[in-house]
């Protein structure tokens, strides 16, 4: 008991004491990005947590799932009103619709209701002597059916404004003009929303996977395009962008680092016809960002390929770009592509049933860099060691010749030649 009253006494004192010391200098850790927080104890994971699902940047369908937060400046959105119109949701964009046209309808059937208060029409409905504004109003609902007539120019007839009502005159040309500007903003906005080429997009379609294999003798990363209309896509382009966070020689963290993929760029490949599948290809170089990536090293690799195919379409004109993606567990190393075209009577069939599917070939498991080295380190020996032996045995030969044809008097001549040079040395 008394050494427990010890131990405590010890643990009371020595804590106010460690308190003092710590409290001058106060350590604060430097506030990182939340990508690079949450990325910081991914390299102490275990095997089990590294198995997890990656989070997307692009999903399949195109969309990009990323949600802009603590916008501030919201006015922006504002002074491109006509955009964010278009962008709205389609319930938005039906109820603005509707909206607008019936506040300007309220507004001016009010107007036209207060001119004839003011004016006292009201008071001398009946009244033959009297000529009102508008004839025929008489009340509220009635200027409310007038400022629809008159801005959508239907003119039943039974309402009609007279020519003793100036203001009458004038507010008739200010709704004449707003409503046309109103027609014209709406009615566009809905035109456009309506002709957008998102939906172009639908029938663009991408291979579920994406494989790598041997193609003329190096490897390459492959994935498969497809259109299922008939119309075709004008002036297609094709892109590839790796995601990948990564850390600078400094210590910067990059999130989602976007790096270019060369599909065809310099020799044209990636400029389209697009009337069957197609494979695209990317060839593993020096260049590429999956030269030193080997099998094993990609299971373990979070990374994720977003594909680009752009165009116009050819009914309207309009550019339409599809987007897909394609993270590591959806790269298949060592498969290709089962074709998908054949030749039938008179014309080539797309059999899309088979556009998905993949078969296995034989695929180094090595880098691209490694299987580099070791071509050229096997395919040294056989130019070096055949041509230069050869050459070497040649020139053993030409010159044992020369010596033996040497005539006996040159030699003793040359001996002392030697011999004078070297008494010559000494002196």
């Amino acid at each position: 008991m008394k050494a427990a009253l010890i131990n405590l006494a010890q643990v009371l004192l020595v804590a106010p004491m460690e308190q003092d010391v710590e409290s001058p200098v106060t350590i604060r850790q430097p506030k990182l990005p939340k990508q690079a927080r949450e990325d910081l104890p991914k390299q102490l994971v275990d095997k089990e947590q590294g198995k997890r699902k990656i989070q997307r940047y692009v999903r399949k369908d195109g969309k990009c799932n990323v949600h802009h937060g603590n916008v501030r400046e919201t006015y922006r959105y504002l002074t491109d009103i006509f955009t964010t119109l278009v962008d709205l949701k389609w319930r938005f964009n039906l109820f603005i619709f509707v909206l607008v046209y019936t506040v300007t309808w309220l507004f001016f059937g009010f107007m036209w209701w207060l001119i004839a208060y003011i004016r006292g029409d009201l008071e001398h409905i009946g009244d033959n002597q009297w000529t009102p504004c508008v004839n025929n109003l008489n009340g509220f609902v009635s200027a409310f059916l007038f400022s629809i007539e008159t801005e959508t120019t239907i003119g039943y007839g039974y309402r009609v404004i007279t020519d003793k009502c100036p203001e009458g005159i004038v507010l008739l040309l200010v709704q004449s003009v707003l409503g046309s500007i109103v027609n014209a903003f709406m009615v566009g906005c809905m035109f456009v929303k309506i002709s957008q080429p998102k939906k172009r997009a639908e029938t663009l379609v991408f291979s579920t996977n994406a494989v790598i294999s041997m193609r003329d003798g190096r490897l390459c990363l492959m994935f498969r395009v497809g259109d299922l209309r008939n119309s075709h896509i004008v002036e297609a382009s094709i892109r590839a962008k790796l995601i990948k966070s990564k850390q600078t020689k400094e210590g910067e963290f990059i999130p989602l680092n976007q790096t270019d993929m060369n599909v065809g760029y310099d020799t044209g490949d990636d400029r389209l016809f697009l009337v069957s599948p197609l494979i695209i290809c990317h060839e593993i170089n020096q260049h590429s960002p999956f030269w030193e990536i080997s099998k094993a090293h990609l299971a373990k690799e979070e990374l994720e390929i977003v594909v680009i195919l752009e165009g116009m379409v050819e009914a309207t004109g309009m550019t339409c770009q599809a987007r897909s993606s394609y993270v590591t567990s959806e790269i298949k190393w060592g498969y290709r592509f089962t074709p998908v075209l054949t030749l039938e009577d008179g014309f080539y069939e797309v059999d899309y049933n088979s556009f998905h599917e993949v078969y296995e070939t034989n695929t180094p498991t090595c880098s691209a860099r490694e299987l580099s080295e070791m071509t050229a380190r096997a395919s040294l020996p056989l130019t070096w060691s055949v041509a230069s032996k050869l050459n070497q045995q040649a020139a053993l030969d030409v010159e044992q010749e020369m010596i033996d044809h040497e005539e006996p008097e040159e030699q003793t001549e040359r001996n002392g030649d030697i011999a004078n040079i070297e008494f010559e040395s000494k002196l």
